[in-house]
């Protein structure tokens, strides 16, 4: 089954962007570059949402990537009547990425929306999460999470400070069904109360 991550560049105080959609505060170096080839290496599929294709669009660029397919994900967003190679369009992100897990190719990339990410998280169906946190308040902007339906829980995999002041980490998604798996301490002392 192919892994689904989500990340990119925050605030430390839980934003993407300024509210225009404005990331002129990231502090970019050699070490997040080393990071983001890496990590590219292992990636053949993109999916956004509507706001982050509109937004990369502005900036005069395109969301079809060589070497990789690239699904917009929107509910209201009419495709282009020509179409672009490597660009897909779909209206349910769940059904897609849920879809996309089971099929052969390299990891999925959920790229920037935190809207997007929160109906993703809410289906059980990201596995790991990547920030370079950057060091500095916003105060407002564009949220990184938003309000979810139940608890996510993380198990760290790495932590690293770079020069900058930034810092990098990244988790592993602690998925429901592992929670439902794993009995309580009370639930094993009353299992252990029935047997004797």
């Amino acid at each position: 089954m192919r892994k689904v991550t989500f990340g990119g560049a925050n605030s430390l105080d839980n934003y993407f962007a300024r509210k225009d959609d404005a990331v002129d505060w990231l502090m970019w170096g050699d070490e997040a570059a080393a990071v983001m080839k890496d990590y590219w290496k292992h990636i053949d599929t993109i999916v956004m949402g509507r706001k982050t294709y509109e937004v990369a669009l502005r900036m005069g660029q395109s969301a079809a990537t060589k070497g990789m397919t690239t699904y917009i994900c929107s509910r209201t967003l009419q495709p282009p009547r020509k179409k672009l190679k490597g660009l897909e369009f779909s209206a349910d992100a769940v059904e897609l990425v849920r879809r996309l897990k089971d099929e052969p190719g390299k990891d999925i990339c959920i790229m920037g929306g935190g809207r997007l990410a929160k109906s993703l998280f809410e289906a059980d169906l990201i596995d790991e999460l990547g920030f370079s946190i950057h060091p500095v308040l916003l105060g407002s902007g564009i949220p990184l999470f938003y309000e979810m339906n139940r608890q996510i829980d993380l198990e760290l995999i790495e932590s690293k400070a770079f020069k900058n002041g930034t810092v990098m980490v990244s988790y592993r998604v602690k998925h429901a069904t592992e929670a439902k798996r794993k009995p309580s301490a009370k639930s094993g002392k009353r299992g252990q109360q029935r047997v004797a």
